[in-house]
């Protein structure tokens, strides 16, 4: 595995998203990995909506930065007692090359004697703790995965930073998500810097360093981060808003704009994992469709997997039709 080498030096996170970016358009190698550190920031998910996710008038208040990625998965909140890990890799098979990823981090910090292991579909726990949170999408024909890998942090930003969902603070608490967040700190004697170097022999065997080129190059894709209308998005009008957790996909939120009970446009948010083109095979094809069992099993592509990690055709449209026991349906205006 190839190392990339970043020059130090103070940076924002939108830098270092743009950075998977161009490492995977140069191709250098097979795979290749870089680490990086931000000062107090939140980084919310693809198809999240800021407002469901971040407190903004506290990240506002203590200065803490909020960027949206390219990637599904959760919102988290870095600083500097942390370590954040892009993977960029050729290889294209999604769940192997994130299990793979997964497992050589594990097995490095094993080698220090942290027993990491595997949990759910994106975690590493200690002690069934979790230290790591991850996520993954394409860019360049390559497969990106990146996340945290927590070492120490100010856990009061962690906690009030992040808007957890009403159910998770109601049947955990609060206090109960802190008991459940663990810190390499506490599990080994090497400091940060240490682990880092340790990280770096363990899992690569060459080096590239960025030149200043590259730099200019990563900042002109960096701007797209930096747009209002990236960070924010846009929330359309919708009639409908019907929302569920579905088992190994992640929390789902559907947001349907309806006249004669024909979806006039849609929009899916959530932390789930995006595999394919999630505007043009599912968004797009529900344009016109009558909100109907039989018209959207026409209407949408059978293997739903295929855009969405693990969400099935039929839990979609259980979703879309509010079917499930545990949705949110506001009165239909239409």
């Amino acid at each position: 595995m190839l190392f990339i080498q970043i020059p130090e030096k103070t940076r924002r996170l939108s830098f270092y998203l743009a950075a998977e970016e161009y490492v995977a358009s140069l191709s250098l190698a097979d795979d290749c990995l870089f680490m990086w550190q931000t000062g107090p920031s939140v980084i919310f998910g693809r198809n999240q909506l800021i407002e469901n996710e971040v407190n903004t008038d506290y990240c506002q208040r203590e200065g803490i930065a909020m960027y949206r990625r390219k990637s599904g998965g959760g919102c988290v909140y870095s600083d500097m007692g942390n370590l954040m890990i892009s993977f960029v890799t050729k290889e294209r098979n999604k769940a192997f090359s994130f299990h793979r990823y997964l497992s050589s981090l594990s097995l490095a910090l094993r080698d220090i004697g942290v027993q990491a292991s595997l949990s759910g579909r994106n975690d590493i726990v200690v002690d069934g703790k979790k230290i790591s949170g991850n996520a993954f999408y394409f860019s360049h024909n390559h497969s990106i995965v990146h996340g945290t890998l927590l070492y120490d942090t100010q856990m009061q930003h962690m906690l009030n930073a992040i808007t957890p969902p009403h159910a998770k603070l109601e049947s955990k608490g609060v206090e109960s998500v802190r008991q459940r967040i663990g810190l390499l700190k506490d599990y080994t004697s090497l400091s940060l810097p240490e682990l880092r170097d340790h990280l770096r022999t363990s899992l690569c065997d060459g080096c590239y360093t960025l030149t200043a080129a590259d730099e200019r190059a990563i900042e002109g894709i960096e701007a797209a981060y930096l747009t209002h209308d990236f960070i924010y998005g846009h929330n359309p009008r919708y009639t409908i808003v019907r929302a569920s957790h579905i088992e190994g996909v992640g929390q789902l939120e559907a947001r349907l704009e309806l006249k004669n009970h024909v979806i006039r446009s849609a929009n899916i948010l959530g932390d789930f994992f995006i595999v394919g083109d999630l505007d043009r095979c599912i968004l797009q094809t529900l344009k016109g469709v009558p909100l109907d069992r039989g018209a959207l099993e026409q209407a949408l592509p059978r293997q739903t997997e295929d855009i969405v990690l693990h969400l099935r055709q039929q839990d979609l449209i259980d979703l879309l039709l509010g079917c499930r026991p545990d949705q949110l349906t506001p009165p239909s205006k239409d």
